[in-house]
C-alpha cells in the first residue's frame, strides 16, 4: 500500500476569533499547491484515492491536483495519528491513498510508521511523504518512496 501525506500549502493567518476551518491559500499558497499537483500527477496511480480534510485550506489544495475527492471530516486539524490512518485504510488498502491534512498529524504519523513512535517531524507546508508498505510473506517492509517540497520544483 502506498501512503502519500500531502501538507496544505501556505494559508492565511487567522484573525483573532476567526474561525480556522476557513482560512484560504495565499497566493504563494496557490502557487505551491499548483507546483506540488503537477508533480503528484506525473507519478500517482489512476485508482489512487483521495483523502481531503474539511478545512479549506486543504480543499483548495486538493483541488489543485484535478481529480476526485473525497472529504473526511475526521482529517481535520486535530485529528490523531491513529483516526488518519484507520480513514486511509492503512496498511491493508488495496489502492494507494493520499491524504491531503494538517501538521503535526502528518509528521507524527511519518514517524510512527518509519520509527514505530510518535514524534514531532517537520513536514513543509505543500510538501509531500511518500510511504510505500511492501508486502512480503514473513512481514511488511516500510520504504519511504519520496519526500518532495513546492520549492524544490
Amino acid at each position: 500500500m502506498d501512503l502519500i501525506l500531502w501538507r496544505h500549502a501556505e494559508a492565511e493567518d487567522a484573525a483573532p476569533g476567526d474561525d480556522d476551518l476557513a482560512r484560504a491559500l495565499t497566493p504563494r499558497g496557490e502557487r505551491q499547491a499548483a507546483r506540488m499537483a503537477e508533480w503528484l500527477n506525473r507519478h500517482l496511480a489512476h485508482s489512487t484515492r483521495m483523502l481531503v480534510s474539511p478545512a479549506r485550506r486543504c480543499q483548495q489544495t486538493a483541488k489543485a491536483l484535478g481529480r476526485k475527492f473525497r472529504t473526511v471530516d475526521a482529517l481535520g486539524p486535530h485529528t490523531t495519528p491513529r483516526e488518519l490512518l484507520i480513514a486511509a485504510g492503512w496498511p491493508d488498502a488495496a489502492e494507494p491513498v493520499l491524504v491531503v491534512g494538517h501538521q503535526p498529524t502528518l509528521g507524527l504519523v511519518a514517524s510512527l510508521l518509519l520509527t514505530g513512535a510518535e514524534q514531532p517531524l517537520a513536514v513543509k507546508k505543500a510538501a509531500v511523504w511518500w510511504l510505500r508498505r511492501r508486502a512480503r510473506v514473513d512481514d511488511g517492509e516500510l520504504v519511504l518512496h519520496a519526500v518532495q517540497g513546492p520549492d524544490v520544483l
